[in-house]
């Protein structure tokens, strides 16, 4: 992996999909997506603010400049609109057990774009660039137990459940993949 301060998302390709950094001309449709209650259900709970989707915004140029990793902004290739997200974050999560420096995957799409085996696509190609930058290190991801459609998602890219457990007082499924 190159070292970390003056990496930027580098731009990967699925047959649907352009992965890239985020760019500031994708804010507005980044806010819509997270007020939206179909794609917060099972990350957060709650629409976020367009306040709290800034901060969230602004946290992917963070992660890639100090880790060397982070999200990509999905970009549909047939319309060129901003449909989504997904990477590896570290978000230093107060959880037990710690799953503190393991790359933790994640991903959020449109609501429009759920379904279409999108998400699937996105993983699996997000995963095989991590597979190259961590050096066949495992990563994780937690996933609410009643998100089926994100829990088939990390079942089709190689994730099984280590545990359940608890994260932010609600029950939180604990997956792992190894290379």
């Amino acid at each position: 992996m190159a070292s970390p301060h003056s990496i930027v998302a580098p731009v990967i390709e699925t047959s649907r999909t352009v992965l890239r950094p985020h760019r500031l001309d994708d804010f507005d449709a980044y806010v819509a997506m997270w007020a939206d209650p179909v794609v917060t259900r099972f990350i957060g709970g709650k629409p976020r603010t367009r306040e709290e989707s800034w901060m969230r915004f602004l946290r992917h140029a963070g992660l890639w400049s100090l880790l060397g990793y982070g999200f990509w902004a999905i970009e549909e290739k047939a319309t060129g609109r901003f449909i989504g997200e997904a990477g590896f974050h570290d978000l230093k999560r107060d959880m037990t057990p710690s799953i503190e420096g393991i790359p933790e995957t994640g991903w959020a799409l449109v609501a429009g774009a759920h379904g279409h085996g999108l998400a699937s696509e996105v993983v699996a190609r997000v995963l095989a660039w991590g597979d190259e930058a961590f050096a066949a290190a495992k990563t994780v991801c937690i996933i609410d137990p009643e998100n089926t459609g994100s829990l088939n998602v990390a079942a089709k890219c190689g994730y099984g459940e280590v545990l359940r457990t608890v994260y932010q007082g609600k029950p939180t499924i604990l997956l792992e993949r190894q290379p």
